[in-house]
């Protein structure tokens, strides 16, 4: 709405810009239009700003160089004279500019007391003014701009009529009494802001008691606002709008807040020329009988006059007076309609059938009814959706566009027969004491049934029934023939090349004695549903049948991992060193994973440690794991190297027939009499080293993943282990969580290993109970290598 309402604002100052070049240089609205595109682009300016400097609005703020290093000030309307002098406007009502050390708010403010706290003032307006429409919204505009400011508590804005008198325009901050009983303020002597009006002079009322001996003060009490000024706005030679700015607060407006005062008044001249002046007394009472008459009116609706261009061709329509509920789209409605022109409140409307329509009607006589169109409303807080047309019919020389709701008789018939199509249904009707039985059009489309045979009688309903559901079918009309008994009843029948399932439900109307003389009900198609219905069932059959098979296969591959990898209950000791193991299954899912691991003391007293992890889960990844583990002890028993066993694991995951794709690994040998470590990986997590406290992760040698490609390169990497030294290699599946990157995983670790540091035997438990979440997605593998203290 904020969107569209910009568009509308800022489409209405391009049209009023092109107007004033169109009038000042006979030239046609597209030469208008590229005329302002030239000037804005040759100096650098945005369209919107070229129109307001066309219109002699404010001058936007003067772009800082680049070349010269200026600093870019604001150009703000200036102030002719010091005192009451005069207003310093321009020719043709052009405000003058002045530099900003010209305008200050001081501190008898007591808000604003900076010379860029006015400019950011004229800033804020001058950006707001282009949205307001009327009068009412500027009133409402200034208060809302000024009260921070200058401590503004309402804003009143009369306009002098062509008899003297005054109308009360706009107003923020009184309530609608006191404006009803200031409305009309008739061309006395004592009323200040005529005085300001005929002097084209402000009327600075600073002492509520000087002031009410020379002034008919407005308000009830008078001494609500202890202190006003009356601010004439310039328009040429005579001004006749009035702005009135009151304060609760007592005490003189400070020379820097009557200097920002009298630059509001000239930002609003132009704005309040676009609001249009009425032409005489008796135009304005006519336009306010117009809209009082069209306000007591239901419905909506507007009256029209035609705005046409030299060659006499309708360009838009002004609105003269609406109704209440005529509403444009930004949301105004009545009276704030008032005034505006037909496209800048309906801007589609150009290209509609509608604009000719109207067109016609104001050169024909001949009313225009657009076709039907539906509209979305809410009533009572519900959402409904309604039928209207449109109707223009010419008044004189304007013309009455009304929105004309549809019969509702005809929407609910129309309703009732969209409910019975998305529905798939059909009311009927059967006579028991005369053959005048009825069927909607829908229930000879579910029997298949030309319209022309009529409709079936009732009691011959189950010879169209299939054999099995044709005796309940009969049982059920005869109850209700009978006694009166209604029915729910549901059967098949074959119609439209297969078999439909129908549901019927019907009730019994009797007469005076009780006896059934007319039944009435619905007849339903129900085989989408039923299709549906089964389809879901056989989906349930094949889940529980699949659910099944993955339990009996994750029991099988659990059963299988076991076996294959024996979990040992206690610490055990290799080479010197205790080691202590934990493998933790998935929480989640029925699969089991292809985490493992081997800790085995070498014939030559040497301690092997291998960490794996194939991808994938289930029994596949189990045998592949079973195939891994027991191939690497082999390979390195039998005298390989690391790095050589990595690259035989390597070539036998990639030929293998049912290789289960990719694995991880880490291979590391210790040594006992040199406390050495040599380790390799194949894209595995780095081992974490705790010493002394501190946690480090051991720089990875070179080493792709298993099963990646076929001529991979591996390296070895040496660490020379110290008594209390604490050494983790793990899978995964300890660091990894899905919203996170293995980095944040990494990091976690280290700080739970030197939080939990001790290497008393069971550590191990607490700190995965630290690091894991309560739902695991993946299986955990850790074996954790301490190096006793030479004591131990």
């Amino acid at each position: 709405m904020d969107r569209l309402r910009d568009q509308v604002a800022s489409a209405a100052v391009l049209e009023r810009a092109k107007g004033v070049l169109m009038a000042l240089t006979a030239c046609t609205a597209d030469e208008a239009g590229e005329e302002l595109l030239r000037r804005a682009k040759a100096a650098d300016r945005t369209l919107l700003e070229e129109c307001w400097i066309t219109l002699g609005g404010p001058v936007p703020p003067l772009r800082a160089a680049s070349q010269d290093g200026f600093r870019a000030v604001a150009a703000v309307p200036g102030d002719g004279t010091s005192g009451d002098g005069s207003s310093g406007a321009t020719g043709h009502g052009v405000p003058a500019t002045r530099n900003r050390t010209d305008i200050g708010v001081g501190t008898g403010t007591g808000t604003a007391d900076t010379e860029d706290d006015a400019f950011a003032v004229l800033g804020r307006l001058g950006e707001a003014l282009v949205r307001v429409d009327n009068p009412q919204e500027l009133a409402r505009c200034l208060l809302e701009h000024l009260a921070p400011a200058v401590e503004a508590d309402s804003v009143m804005i009369y306009r002098r009529l062509p008899a003297g008198e005054l109308r009360l325009a706009g107003h923020a901050g009184i309530d609608d009494t006191l404006a009803t009983q200031w409305c009309h303020v008739p061309p006395l002597s004592g009323i200040a802001a005529l005085a300001a009006l005929r002097a084209g002079q402000p009327r600075w009322l600073e002492d509520i008691d000087a002031d009410r001996d020379r002034y008919l003060l407005i308000g009830n009490p008078p001494e609500r606002w202890r202190s006003r000024v009356w601010l004439p706005v310039p328009a040429g030679d005579a001004a006749d709008v009035c702005i009135g700015v009151l304060r609760d607060r007592g005490g003189p407006f400070s020379p820097p807040v009557r200097r920002l005062l009298r630059a509001v008044a000239r930002l609003c001249a132009e704005r309040l020329r676009a609001f249009g002046t009425p032409q005489n007394e008796d135009a304005v009472r006519a336009a306010d009988a117009a809209q009082t008459v069209f306000g007591s009116l239901p419905g909506a609706a507007m009256l029209l006059t035609p705005l046409r261009t030299r060659s006499g061709e309708v360009e838009d329509y002004r609105i003269d007076a609406a109704t209440a509920d005529a509403v444009d789209i930004v949301g105004r409605a009545g009276g704030e309609l008032v005034g505006h022109r037909i496209l800048e409140c309906f801007p589609s409307m150009a290209g509609e059938q509608l604009w000719q329509g109207c067109l016609n009607a104001l050169t024909t006589g001949k009313p225009y009814e657009g076709e039907p169109f539906a509209h979305e409303e809410v009533v009572g807080g519900a959402t409904g959706v309604s039928e209207y047309s449109i109707r223009a019919a010419r008044l004189g020389d304007g013309l009455v566009v009304a929105w004309i709701r549809r019969d509702s008789s005809v929407r609910q018939e129309q309703r009732l027969s969209d409910v019975q199509r998305l529905g798939n249904l059909g009311w009927a009707n059967w006579n028991l004491v005369s053959p005048e039985d009825s069927w909607s059009s829908q229930v000879f489309a579910i029997f298949d049934r030309d319209p022309a045979d009529g409709p079936i009688p009732l009691t011959d309903l189950p010879d169209r029934a299939l054999p099995d559901d044709a005796p309940p079918l009969a049982r059920a009309i005869g109850e209700l023939v009978c006694t009166g008994r209604p029915f729910d009843v549901s059967f098949r029948i074959r119609a439209g090349g297969g078999i439909r399932h129908l549901r019927a439900v019907a009730e019994a109307v009797s007469d005076v004695d009780g006896t059934p003389v007319e039944v009435h009900g619905f007849v339903q198609d129900l085989t989408a549903l039923r299709s549906v219905e089964l389809a879901l069932v056989e989906s349930e059959q094949e889940i529980l049948a699949q659910h099944g098979v993955l339990r009996a296969e994750r029991t099988l591959a659990a059963r299988l991992q076991h076996a294959l990898l024996p979990l040992p209950t206690r610490p055990v000791r290799l080479a010197g060193l205790r080691v202590e193991i934990a493998y933790l299954p998935a929480q989640s899912g029925l699969h089991v994973g292809g985490d493992w691991f081997s800790a085995i003391e070498l014939p030559d007293g040497d301690a092997l440690f291998v960490v794996g992890d194939v991808a994938g889960h289930g029994i596949d990844a189990v045998a592949t794991m079973a195939q891994l583990r027991f191939t690497a002890k082999g390979m390195v028993v039998t005298g390989s190297s690391l790095t050589g066993a990595l690259a035989r694991l390597n070539t036998l995951l990639l030929h293998s027939q049912g290789s289960h794709g990719t694995a991880t690994m880490v291979l590391a040998r210790y040594t006992a009499d040199e406390r050495r470590l040599v380790w390799a990986q194949a894209g595995h997590p780095p081992p974490l080293l705790l010493r002394d406290g501190e946690v480090r992760f051991l720089g990875r040698p070179h080493g792709m993943l298993l099963g990646a490609t076929a001529t991979p390169v591996y390296e070895e990497a040496e660490c020379r282990l110290e008594p209390g030294d604490r050494l983790l290699l793990y899978t995964d599946g300890l660091v990894e969580r899905p919203t996170e990157g293995i980095d944040l995983g990494l990091e976690r670790l280290a700080e739970a290993v030197v939080a939990h540091g001790t290497d008393t035997p069971g550590s191990l438990g607490p700190l995965l109970a630290t690091l894991l979440e309560e739902e695991r997605r993946d299986d955990v593998c850790v074996v954790d290598i301490q190096v006793p203290h030479e004591a131990e």
